[in-house]
């Protein structure tokens, strides 16, 4: 059953002051999935597994502290768990999408249990959520437009594969797809529009952290790139990589030879420092929104620092 977080959020979790709550959030998801029924019980305990990030209800947690302060009341609590069941249902959609069947270590939940009880368990999951929000249209509203965003740009990210673009559609994308979560995020939190830019610019620097930790991992022959690489996903470091036309060429090809994706994987690699100083300017970015927007910035800056770290671990 879920009872804890991954290493890296644990230790951030713990320098914010956000231990309680965070053991809040998973005690009402595991009651939750305590009263599922048998048919997706398993499904639910495998897919909200420990060792989760739960980094989005920790952004809630911070814009509260930053714009309202004092002590987290229950309703956020339920507004940071069913935002994390939001999540949880993209990574199942995800994971079917890439073809991968490992997560954090451990199968995927289709690997696991199939595609057609993954794809009816990510339903499941996002109405359940909205059953906890019945009696708040505040978050109703936040959450179905999440949803459709969501739907959206993982649908112009597909659509706009293997296109000769640059950074500025790579934060188009990243702004909507990751963007988009933690948006939702500041905007449960404060339940008004004031941290929705923070918001925004925090999930596309996590959008970007984890392009270029793929990359890294693509570096050291180990991590998450290859699935990025083979699809022609507009990644930060391939929108700074085919700024360059002969790699432009190789990478907007409809089958890349594997000489040729050899030849783009190394493009982006020689980009990192690039794409290092755009996510600086995104940090940069979101602190400013954090100091001008709220009494009491410091968690989110802490918040920020923490976020940009993730790509040099």
């Amino acid at each position: 059953m879920n009872s804890g977080l991954d290493s890296v959020t644990a230790g951030i979790v713990s320098d914010l002051g956000f231990e309680d709550e965070m053991d809040r959030v998973r005690n009402l998801l595991n009651g939750w999935i305590e009263q599922v029924g048998q048919d997706l019980k398993p499904l639910l305990e495998w897919q909200f597994v420990e060792g989760s990030k739960y980094f989005r209800p920790l952004t809630i947690f911070g814009c509260y502290r930053a714009a309202i302060g004092g002590d987290i009341p229950d309703s956020m609590i339920r507004s940071a768990a069913v935002l994390e069941m939001m999540h949880n249902m993209t990574l199942i959609v995800d994971d079917i999408l890439d073809h991968s069947d490992e997560r954090r270590g451990i199968p995927s939940l289709h690997a696991k249990f199939g595609m057609l009880p993954a794809l009816m368990a990510s339903g499941f999951i996002v109405a359940e959520g909205f059953e906890m929000s019945a009696e708040d249209p505040h978050d109703i509203r936040l959450f179905a437009d999440l949803v459709k965003r969501l739907g959206v740009a993982e649908c112009a990210q597909w659509r706009l594969r293997r296109q000769p673009l640059g950074v500025a559609d790579w934060e188009d994308i990243a702004g909507e797809d990751t963007g988009s979560m933690f948006e939702t995020c500041a905007c449960l939190a404060t339940r008004d529009e004031s941290l929705r830019r923070f918001g925004r610019l925090i999930g596309m620097l996590y959008h970007g952290c984890d392009d270029v930790g793929d990359v890294k991992g693509l570096e050291g022959l180990g991590g998450g790139g290859e699935e990025d690489l083979r699809d022609g996903i507009l990644t930060l470091p391939a929108s700074l990589a085919i700024q360059d036309r002969e790699i432009c060429d190789m990478f907007c090809k409809p089958d890349p030879s594997p000489a040729e994706l050899d030849r783009i994987k190394h493009a982006m690699i020689a980009q990192l420092p690039a794409a290092d100083a755009h996510l600086d300017k995104l940090a940069k970015d979101a602190k400013w929104q954090a100091q001008t927007k709220t009494s009491d910035p410091k968690v989110l800056e802490e918040l920020v620092d923490y976020t940009r770290e993730l790509s040099r671990r």
